[in-house]
């Protein structure tokens, strides 16, 4: 529990053990938070509730503050269970609280738990009151599910956003500019490109709908990570920028390789970008989590793709690697497919087929039979140099 103005506190969860979350794809090296705030009033209002496996370590957070059963009003953002799944003990707890959540959060409530509450619907504008707080809310429909929901506290220039802005970053500090600045960086640029990325259309939306609203904010409270408290509309222009899918000159590389043949490859292309001056990082999938990955393409213009052919397809690391890019929806990219191959080839089509369905432009391919001899580390090379070249 902690302060965070006068009359509102931290009361979230801080999971500093968690290493996946949304399945595997997205390793919490750095653990997670599960956000939830108390707003002390004639009337208490709590804003999210957290996980299941917490819920006595939740209470005790409130009871420091209030006891339970004077909670009047309980705001639901959003259902996904990291953020619900303490609803059950919840609603036991605060006998006297009415329950809030969008239609949506209404309806899928009652298929994920056995709940003797009603949730009272609220829409984009609607407000309640605290005694001395009003609360608004603004629907925020697949930003990142369709129950989703922001509220914001005029008194206090309080933005509670949800999913948006967050990180998945955990530290016994609770305001963003407590702790290190890059790493926090890293962490809320991370949290976009794995959660968010695919929805940038309307985030863009939604953003400039919330310009409209002329919003006096001087905070933004996420469901996960740091409060933002120093100049806090700075995030949402960031967040405009990667909705907007802009991207600088700059190159991931991506293989698979099975006795070494399609790394070679790869590292001459690397240095065939490198000549140029491009700034390229390279990664073999199979020791690289996906979620890193996604870090760094969000904002690179190109990538390079490179598999050893296993009966006649790209090797599996990297199938579900790009089976997973897909679902991202990466905007404007261009790029290349390369790989290895002994008997017969197969993996740099599957790889150009698979981008393509994606969206992305594959401007070229290079294969090699058997290990690539000096000619075809040459190709390798040049294609890189190719590459460069439409970046500059």
């Amino acid at each position: 529990m902690r302060k965070i103005t006068e009359n509102v506190y931290a009361v979230g969860i801080v999971d500093w053990n968690v290493r996946k979350f949304h399945g595997n794809t997205y390793i919490t090296k750095k653990g997670v938070t599960y956000n939830s705030y108390l707003i002390k009033d004639k009337e208490p209002v709590l804003i999210d509730v957290v996980d299941k496996g917490f819920e006595e370590e939740f209470l005790s957070n409130i009871s420091e503050i209030i006891d339970p059963k004077e909670i009047k009003h309980v705001i639901l953002n959003h259902l996904e269970p990291d953020h619900s799944g303490a609803l059950e003990y919840i609603a036991k707890m605060c006998p006297n609280a009415k329950f809030y959540g969008t239609a949506k959060l209404k309806e899928g409530a009652g298929k994920y738990y056995k709940l003797n509450i009603d949730i009272n619907v609220v829409k984009t504008g609607h407000t309640i009151s605290g005694g001395d707080n009003t609360f608004k809310f603004i629907e925020i429909p697949m930003i990142h599910w369709p129950d989703s929901m922001m509220t914001y506290c005029a008194e206090k220039k309080i933005l509670f956003s949800n999913d948006a802005f967050g990180q998945h970053i955990t530290a016994n500090k609770i305001f963003a500019d407590e702790i290190d600045q890059a790493e926090l960086f890293k962490e809320a640029k991370k949290y976009y490109a794995n959660i968010l990325w695919s929805l940038g259309s309307i985030i863009q939306r939604k953003l400039t709908e919330l310009a409209a609203m002329n919003l006096a904010v001087d905070m933004i409270a996420p469901s996960h990570g740091m409060i933002w408290r120093k100049e806090p509309l700075k995030m949402i222009d960031i967040y405009m920028k990667w909705a907007q899918n802009k991207t600088e000159n700059k190159v991931v590389i991506v293989y698979e390789t099975m006795w070494g043949s399609t790394e070679l490859m790869a590292k001459s292309i690397l240095n065939g970008l490198t000549a140029k001056g491009i700034d390229a990082k390279l990664f073999d999938i199979s020791s690289t989590d996906f979620g890193e990955l996604a870090y760094e393409m969000l904002d690179a213009k190109a990538f390079v793709f490179g598999s050893s052919t296993h009966d006649n397809e790209m090797l599996p690391y990297m199938a579900g690697f790009i089976y997973f890019l897909k679902g991202l929806k990466p905007l404007n990219r261009i790029a290349l497919a390369f790989g290895s191959y002994g008997w017969s080839g197969g993996a740099v089509k599957d790889i150009s087929e698979m981008l393509k369905s994606s969206g992305i432009e594959v401007i070229g391919t290079v294969d090699s039979k058997f290990k690539p001899d000096a000619g075809e580390i040459k190709k390798c090379f040049d294609a890189g140099v190719m590459l460069a070249e439409k970046l500059i």
